[in-house]
C-alpha cells in the first residue's frame, strides 16, 4: 500500500495578515480573498515492517528515524514529528516534497500540512471532516513555529479554486467566487524574488502591536478589510481596472504595516514590472521576500514576464487550480 497526498499552494490577493486570530475579531467585516494555484505540495506514506517513524523531507534533504515517544522532541523535521504524533501513526515512511521554492510566501507549508494530514488521516483511516482537518493543521503548525498561525492559507489548499475566507466570529466560511478563471489566469505574473521570508516573525510582530493598541496598525488594518471587500466587488463584476487599483492599494496598506514588508529589490522588481505594463503588483504573504505577483493586461504579460526576468527574478510558472486536497491509494 501506498499512500499519495497533494495540495495547491496560494496567491493571496487581499485581506491578509487580518485572518490571524484574534485580529479579524476586531474589525467586523474582515475576510480575504485567495486563489489556489497549481504549484502543489505532496506527501507519499509507505508502511514499514516494524512500528518505527520514517519522516523524509525532500526539500530540505533531511531524514530522521524515530520511535513513537521521540516525535514530539526530535527538531529535525518538527511539524511531520507532531503531525505524526496527533494522528496516532505507526510503523510508516513519510516523504515530502514541494513544488514552490522555499520561504515563497506562497503558503508552501500550509499546503504541505494539509497534503500530509489528508494522508495520515487515510493511513490511520480515520474519517476527519474538511474543517476539522484544518483545525489540526492550524493547530500543530501553531505549536512547531510558536507563534499564532492565519486561517486562510489552508482553506486553498483543502479545497482549490478562487474564494473569499470571511473571518466570522466563531467559524471562518469560505465563498467561492464567481469569477472566469481563465481569465484572471491570464492576467497574472508570479514570480521568486530570489530571497524567502520568514511570516512568522513579521506577522507576530504586527499581531503583537495591534493586540498592545497600537493606532497605527489598527487603522492599516481597516484598510486592509475595506480594500479587500472593494477587490472582492471588482473581481465578481469582471472589472480589471478596479481590481487593480485596489491591488494597488492593497499593496500601499501592507507597506504601512511594518519597515521589512518590502525590500529595495522588492522595490526595484515591481518598479520594472509596472514600466513594463503591468497594473499592480504586491508580495504574496508576510513580505520581506518570497514571491511577487502582477496583475495586467493579457497582452501586456509577455512584457511584464521579461521585464522580471531580465531583473534576476525567477518566473513561475502555472495555472488556476480548482481541485484542492487530493488523496490516492495504490
Amino acid at each position: 500500500m501506498r499512500i499519495s497526498a497533494s495540495a495547491p499552494t496560494r496567491i493571496d490577493l487581499a485581506g491578509g495578515t487580518i485572518d490571524i486570530w484574534p485580529l479579524y475579531l476586531f474589525h467586523p467585516g474582515a475576510q480575504t480573498l485567495n486563489v489556489a494555484i497549481s504549484l502543489r505540495a505532496h506527501a507519499f506514506i509507505e508502511p514499514r515492517p516494524d512500528e518505527r517513524i520514517e519522516l523524509v523531507s525532500e526539500d530540505t534533504d533531511r531524514l530522521v528515524n524515530l520511535s513513537a515517544d521521540q516525535l514530539l522532541a526530535d527538531d529535525t523535521l518538527p511539524l511531520l514529528g507532531r503531525l505524526a504524533h496527533r494522528f496516532g501513526a505507526r510503523g510508516l515512511r513519510l516523504t515530502t516534497r514541494g513544488e514552490s521554492p522555499a520561504g515563497a510566501g506562497i503558503a508552501g507549508s500550509s499546503a504541505l500540512n494539509v497534503a500530509v494530514c489528508g494522508a495520515l488521516a487515510r493511513f490511520t483511516e480515520q474519517e476527519i471532516e474538511p474543517e476539522a482537518l484544518l483545525d489540526i493543521a492550524k493547530d500543530v503548525e501553531a505549536q512547531v513555529i510558536k507563534v499564532p498561525t492565519g486561517l486562510q492559507d489552508y482553506r486553498p489548499a483543502m479545497y482549490g479554486g478562487v474564494a473569499a475566507i470571511e473571518l466570522e466570529a466563531g467559524q471562518p466560511r469560505r465563498v467561492p467566487l464567481a469569477i472566469d478563471h481563465q481569465d484572471l489566469e491570464s492576467r497574472l505574473v508570479l514570480c521568486y524574488t530570489g530571497e524567502p521570508r520568514n511570516s512568522g516573525t513579521n506577522n507576530w510582530e504586527i499581531t503583537k502591536r495591534h493586540i498592545d493598541g497600537d493606532p497605527h496598525i489598527f487603522e492599516c488594518f481597516e484598510r486592509i478589510r475595506d480594500t479587500a471587500a472593494a477587490m472582492r466587488e471588482a473581481l465578481t463584476r469582471g472589472d480589471w481596472a478596479a481590481t487593480a487599483q485596489c491591488l494597488a492599494t492593497e499593496w500601499e496598506n501592507r507597506k504601512r504595516l511594518a519597515p521589512g514588508v518590502t525590500t529595495p529589490a522588492i522595490d526595484g522588481l515591481i518598479a520594472r514590472a509596472m514600466a513594463a505594463g503591468a497594473s499592480a503588483a504586491k508580495v504574496c504573504g508576510a513580505g520581506g521576500g518570497g514571491c511577487l505577483f502582477c496583475l495586467a493586461l493579457p497582452d501586456n504579460v509577455p512584457a511584464v514576464r521579461e521585464a522580471l526576468g531580465v531583473a534576476g527574478a525567477r518566473l513561475l510558472d502555472f495555472r488556476i487550480e480548482t481541485t484542492g486536497l487530493h488523496v490516492d491509494e495504490q
